[in-house]
C-alpha cells in the first residue's frame, strides 16, 4: 500500500457550522516531507516492533468470522471501525481517522470547492437557527439570504429546538436540488428557494471602511490563501491609513499560509516553532513585506484557532498588531494526513507549534488586547454584504477605536 513521496501537515480543528457543509477550519501544510513507501497492514501475524498486539488483533478477527451470527461481514466496516478505535484509544481529540469522503470534503473546502451546500454560517438563537455570514459566491447570496435571518423553518420541519446536525442535514444534498427556507426577518416573514450547488468560494475578502480603514477576512487558511491575500494587499493597501484582519471563526488552515501572512507585516524574525518527535525547527518570517508599517488590529473569538492563533498571536508577540474580541480557542497542535490505500486517511498529531519566546497556547487561547463581547453571531460584519454595515459590530467597532488610539 503506497503513500505518495510528498505529504502535508495540518493544523485543523471544526469550529462552526456552515448551512450544508462543516467547514474543516484549518489544515495546513507547512513543508513537504518525504516517507516510508508503505504502512504494515494492520492485521499481521505479530508486531516486529513489539508494541502492538496485532496476533491478538487477528485472533479476533477469526472469531468473528467463525462465530458472529449474520456471516455477510462488511469488512471495509471492520476495517474502519479497528482504525477508528485504535485513533480513539490515543486520547488526542485532532488526531482522527477520515473515511474517504470525508477526506475528499476536506480537500474540497481547502481548495474553496464547496459541494452540494447553499454556502451560509450558522449559529443557534433562543432554539433556532440563525444566519451568522454567508460565503462569497454561495447560493445563499444570490438567492437573497441575510445574515441575521432567524430560519424558522427547513423543507416545511420546523426548526424549533433543532440540533446542529439536523439542520446541517436538512440543508445539505445533491447539487441542483433545492431546498425551502422560510426566514424571519426582523417582523417579516419570507419564503426563499435556494438552490445547493457545487462552487468555488474565494477564502479571502475585503472592504474599504470609512476613513480609509482596510478590512480584510480570512475564512480559512487554504490552498489559495497566500496568494489571495498578497492580491488583496497589492490592491487596496495604497489607499489605506489602517488596516483590520479579521481571523473571528477560522479554525485555522495551512501553516504554509499562516507563514506567509505573517511575513506580509513581520520583516525579520521568528514566525514560531515547531516541536515534535524529531527535534525542534523555528521557522522564520520571509520575503518582503508588503504592510510593515501600516497600523493594524487583529479581530479574534472563541472560534479563533490553530493557524489563525499563530497568525494572531506572533503578531501579538512582535507588537505589531493589537488583539481586539475574545480569548482564542486554544489549539497547539499540527496534524499530519497519511493516506491509506482505501482512499481514507489518518489525520495525526505530528507536532506541537509554540509563539516566539516558546509560549503555548495549547488549551489556553491568546488573550486579547482590548476585551470585547459581541452580543449576537449575527452582529458580526458580514464582508460578503458590505450595505449591511457594521454598527451591531462592537468587537470592530473598538477596533476601529484602538486604530484611532481611543
Amino acid at each position: 500500500m503506497r503513500i505518495p513521496p510528498t505529504v502535508r501537515r495540518w493544523v485543523t480543528i471544526s469550529v462552526a457550522v456552515l448551512a450544508g457543509v462543516v467547514i474543516a477550519f484549518g489544515s495546513g501544510v507547512w513543508a513537504d516531507q518525504s516517507l516510508p513507501q508503505y504502512i504494515p497492514t494492520l492485521f499481521q501475524p505479530a508486531s516486529s516492533r513489539g508494541g502492538l498486539n496485532t496476533g491478538e488483533l487477528s485472533q479476533a478477527v477469526r472469531v468473528i468470522e467463525a462465530n458472529y451470527y449474520d456471516p455477510s461481514l462488511n469488512y471495509s466496516h471492520l476495517t474502519e471501525g479497528s482504525i477508528n478505535g485504535l485513533v480513539q484509544a490515543l486520547g488526542d481529540r485532532f488526531t482522527r481517522y477520515l473515511d474517504p469522503a470525508e477526506y475528499r470534503s476536506l480537500q474540497d473546502s481547502l481548495a474553496g470547492r464547496q459541494t452540494g451546500v447553499i454556502g451560509a454560517y450558522v449559529a443557534f438563537e433562543n432554539g433556532r437557527p440563525v444566519i451568522s455570514g454567508l460565503l462569497p459566491s454561495s447560493p445563499a447570496l444570490a438567492a437573497g439570504l441575510h445574515a441575521g435571518d432567524v430560519v424558522v423553518t427547513i423543507d416545511g420541519q420546523d426548526t424549533l429546538n433543532m440540533s446542529a446536525d439536523a439542520a446541517r442535514s436538512l440543508i445539505s444534498g445533491s447539487p441542483g436540488t433545492t431546498v425551502k427556507l422560510v426566514v424571519l426577518r426582523g417582523t417579516q416573514s419570507l419564503d426563499l428557494t435556494i438552490s445547493r450547488q457545487n462552487f468555488s468560494s474565494p477564502t479571502v475578502a475585503s472592504s474599504m471602511l470609512a476613513g480609509s480603514v482596510l478590512y480584510i477576512r480570512v475564512y480559512e487558511f487554504g490552498n489559495s490563501t497566500q496568494a489571495e491575500f498578497a492580491a488583496a494587499l497589492k490592491q487596496s493597501l495604497p489607499g489605506a491609513t489602517a488596516m483590520v484582519l479579521d481571523l473571528r471563526d477560522n479554525g485555522g488552515g495551512l501553516v504554509s499560509a499562516a507563514t506567509a501572512m505573517i511575513s506580509q507585516f513581520v520583516s525579520s524574525g521568528e514566525a514560531f516553532e515547531l516541536r515534535g518527535r524529531s527535534g525542534n525547527q523555528v521557522v522564520k518570517v520571509k520575503g518582503s513585506p508588503q504592510a510593515a508599517k501600516i497600523p493594524l488590529v487583529v479581530l479574534v473569538n472563541g472560534n479563533t484557532a490553530s493557524a489563525s492563533e499563530i497568525v494572531s498571536g506572533s503578531l501579538q508577540r512582535h507588537g505589531r498588531a493589537k488583539l481586539v474580541g475574545v480569548k482564542t480557542f486554544g489549539k497547539g497542535s499540527v496534524q499530519q494526513d497519511f493516506t491509506l490505500g482505501s482512499g481514507g486517511d489518518l489525520h495525526l498529531t505530528v507536532e506541537h507549534w509554540f509563539l516566539p519566546g516558546g509560549i503555548s497556547v495549547d488549551q489556553r487561547g491568546l488573550n486579547p488586547d482590548r476585551s470585547v463581547e459581541l452580543a449576537r453571531p449575527a452582529d458580526m460584519f458580514d464582508v460578503a454584504e458590505p450595505s449591511l454595515g457594521y454598527t451591531r459590530d462592537a468587537q470592530l467597532e473598538a477596533a476601529l477605536k484602538v486604530l484611532a488610539g481611543t
